[in-house]
């Protein structure tokens, strides 16, 4: 007879059963998504303390994420990879250069046409506020033009000298403009090592997923690219709608500037304030110049006000939020929140972030229905 063996204390995992099969499932999904809802929060951590820092990077990827279909359609016709890269670049470079070509010369002849006629806006500006300081509060506004005439004019003479002392000034605060330039040169550079490097950089982190959670983070990363897609061609329907918009509106105003100031404002909201502001700034000045009353200054302040509220609260939530499937309100929220939050920053980023998280909140939903705790 055999002896009996010693015993073995082993630790043997239990086989799972057909039953715990896909309840093993959701844990894991369950933890995929924490995961992620971890990665989320460390990202907004980094958003919140280095958004200055980070802006320049974040705008070079967006520029590249937007890019990269062009330099893969170039890569298939047999152009390598970095000289695609470059042509992309000098493509988007030269539609900025083209820009400035525009909106230099613009702002020349307006800030030339004020300085000659800031006298006589002057006179004007006094001769409606007098008698409506008189009117309405009593008060008697007593202003000898001749002197303001003559006082504006020795300043327009002294222009060239204050600008020179502006630029000293830089000069002493040369961090500042170090900062700003390193930042503009980041731009390109961030956005060439990304178009470059695309394709490895996506085999990279494809290489560092667990393998059980890989057809997962595939099916939602393709379904984040799918969002991010429709965002931007809803962002090239605002840009083309305001642009027609602020066109139409300031010839009806009637306008001189209508034609590039107009074309200008619609193209550059895709940058948050800043299109919008400049936009306004060239407006008001070409009507100062343009009327010496109320009545056409205050038509192109109306349509600049319609505008706004047209992209903010009909434009955006609908061109943009109903593509990526974001109600109206929770894009109002998003933009507000994100730049409360990040700064400009955020403003850049609330849509395409929020097109991401709408995607990994579909599918928590989807585990959450199957999970025990809905049950």
């Amino acid at each position: 007879m055999t002896p009996p063996g010693p015993d073995l204390d082993l630790d043997v995992a239990p086989e799972l059963t057909p039953a715990d099969a896909p309840r093993a499932s959701r844990r894991l999904r369950t933890v995929h998504y924490l995961w992620l809802v971890a990665t989320a929060v460390v990202i907004a951590a980094l958003l919140h303390f280095l958004g200055s820092i980070l802006t320049p990077f974040l705008i070079g990827a967006i520029l590249a994420y937007f890019g990269s279909p062009l330099v893969t359609w170039a890569e298939r016709h047999r152009v390598p990879r970095t000289v695609g890269t470059l042509l992309v670049i000098l493509v988007i470079l030269l539609l900025i250069l083209a820009l400035l070509l525009v909106l230099i010369p613009l702002v020349q002849s307006e800030i030339g046409q004020l300085t000659r006629r800031l006298p006589e806006l002057a006179a004007n500006l006094y001769g409606h506020a007098a008698p409506w300081l008189r009117e309405t509060l009593g008060i008697e506004l007593q202003l000898d033009l001749t002197s303001v005439k003559e006082l504006i004019a020795d300043n327009l003479d002294s222009a060239q000298a204050l600008t020179l002392k502006l630029l000293s000034g830089l000069k002493a605060g040369g961090t500042v403009v170090l900062g700003i330039l390193i930042n503009l040169v980041m731009i390109p550079v961030v956005m060439f090592y990304l178009l470059r490097d695309w394709n490895r950089i996506v085999a990279h982190v494809d290489g560092l997923l667990p393998r059980r959670w890989l057809p997962r983070v595939r099916i939602i990363a393709l379904e984040i690219d799918g969002v991010l897609a429709e965002f931007l061609r809803g962002q090239l329907a605002v840009m083309g709608v305001l642009a027609v918009y602020y066109v139409v509106g300031l010839t009806l105003a009637g306008l001189q500037f209508a034609l590039p100031i107009g074309i200008l404002t619609g193209l550059l909201v895709f940058i948050p304030y800043v299109g919008f502001g400049l936009g306004l700034i060239l407006g008001v000045l070409a009507a100062l110049l343009q009327w010496s009353g109320w009545p056409g200054f205050m038509a192109v302040l109306t349509v600049y006000g319609i505008g706004q509220l047209l992209e903010n609260y009909v434009l955006v939530p609908f061109l943009v939020g109903d593509r990526i499937g974001l109600h109206p309100l929770a894009v109002i929220f998003a933009l507000l929140a994100f730049g409360e939050l990040f700064g400009f920053a955020g403003v850049l980023l609330a849509l395409p972030v929020s097109a991401a998280l709408l995607v990994g909140l579909r599918h928590l939903r989807t585990t959450y229905i199957d999970s025990d705790l809905y049950r």
